[in-house]
């Protein structure tokens, strides 16, 4: 029977979502019903198998040569009933001793055709893609489709790894090391974790650092549901002392709130980390301390105004001691201000450490009276020979 599963899955081609066994044959075999779906990595398509089995699930990735001998072997032997998937077609069939009856529901199956003139956007992350972690997270439903209430958290995600994408797009590296400060519920960590090891398919170790024990744990008993060996995180508080010692080639922050943010970029620049990519949140220790002194009086002079001055000055703030200290430094518009107004991001890569100069900067706070928590982290770290 499963020649023509195989022959029907090699015609609708990228229009398979995923395979369904049940009604197992077999009643020593111990799994009670498998789930296959496909995804694409460096090296080509891979199928990731569901195994159900009371009630626990195991999984396992196979290259496109094992998952079809697999079809042609233990799944034919195992089940009576198979449903195949797929854009605009389902197709159900029903396994005999010797003969497999197919029924096709929706359009009968037909050769991928070439996508011509008419293409869709791109995306890193795609709708339908496998991957089983952001369902348990609630950004996918059960199909790997967007739940409408977590679409601009996906929005969000993609465009990070999009940005991420184009300084790692031609990686010449075998492994990778990645923290990120204020992971939170961590969309973004399993993200980052899947786009360099399934995409990229190179090793990569990501640690997620965050305060809330609960959270933290069901984020591991995510990664080691799924096996993420290399995925881990960890109840931390990045202002009280040091995280990772090791050498580093990205920090990432997405809305780590308010000085969070100054000691993720400290813990990069003291650890010379080549890349950083920061999206900062709730900029408020410049707004509650700054004070009338001159020119720019007129925008201290209105609550809503003062709040949104103070949050660019920070930001303005932390990308000139970046520079200082070294990096190349862009503030880009992370995503449209609708998805979220917390929407500039600091990216930066290193060109050549050295000690900053922060004369301009003390200036200004003088003459303000606001403290900036990265200013006196750097001013006051031994290491930059200040």
């Amino acid at each position: 029977m499963n020649f023509i599963i195989c022959e029907d899955i090699k015609e609708l081609s990228e229009k398979v979502k995923k395979l369904s066994f049940s009604e197992k044959k077999n009643k020593d075999y111990e799994f009670s019903k498998i789930t296959a779906r496909p995804f694409k990595g460096k090296k080509g398509v891979f199928w990731q198998l569901e195994k159900h089995r009371n009630n626990q699930v195991f999984h396992l990735n196979l290259n496109e040569d094992e998952f079809f001998s697999w079809l042609t072997t233990e799944g034919r032997q195992n089940f009576r009933q198979c449903c195949l998937t797929a854009e605009g077609t389902t197709i159900h069939y029903t396994v005999f001793p010797d003969k497999t009856k197919r029924k096709v529901t929706g359009n009968e199956v037909k050769k991928a055709q070439s996508p011509g003139h008419n293409k869709e956007k791109s995306y890193i992350l795609k709708q339908g893609e496998n991957i089983p972690a952001l369902v348990d997270l609630g950004v996918f439903n059960s199909e790997f489709q967007v739940n409408k209430s977590k679409y601009d958290k996906y929005k969000q995600i993609n465009r990070f790894i999009e940005i991420v994408d184009d300084a790692f797009g031609k990686l010449n590296k075998d492994t990778v090391t990645i923290l990120d400060f204020g992971c939170g519920k961590s969309y973004l960590t399993f993200i980052i974790y899947h786009y360099f090891t399934v995409i990229k398919g190179v090793k990569a170790k990501v640690l997620g650092f965050d305060l809330k024990e609960d959270v933290v744990k069901h984020c591991n008993e995510i990664a080691e549901k799924y096996g993420y060996k290399d995925l881990k995180f960890y109840v931390n508080d990045i202002t009280k002392g040091e995280v990772y010692q090791d050498n580093v080639d990205m920090v990432i922050t997405l809305h780590a709130c308010d000085i969070a943010t100054d000691f993720a970029l400290f813990h990069a620049i003291s650890h010379k980390v080549p890349h950083i990519f920061s999206v900062p949140c709730c900029q408020h220790e410049v707004c509650s301390s700054i004070k009338k002194g001159g020119d720019l009086d007129l925008l201290l002079s209105h609550g809503l105004i003062k709040e949104r001055f103070s949050a660019l000055l920070t930001d303005s703030i932390r990308a000139e001691i970046l520079k200082k200290c070294g990096y190349e430094v862009d503030i880009i518009e992370f995503v449209d201000f609708a998805h979220s107004p917390k929407n500039l991001m600091l990216r930066c890569k290193i060109k050549k450490a050295q000690v900053p100069d922060l004369s301009e900067i003390e200036e200004l706070m003088k003459k303000y009276k606001f403290e900036q928590k990265l200013y006196e982290l750097v001013k006051n770290d031994k290491s930059q020979g200040m």
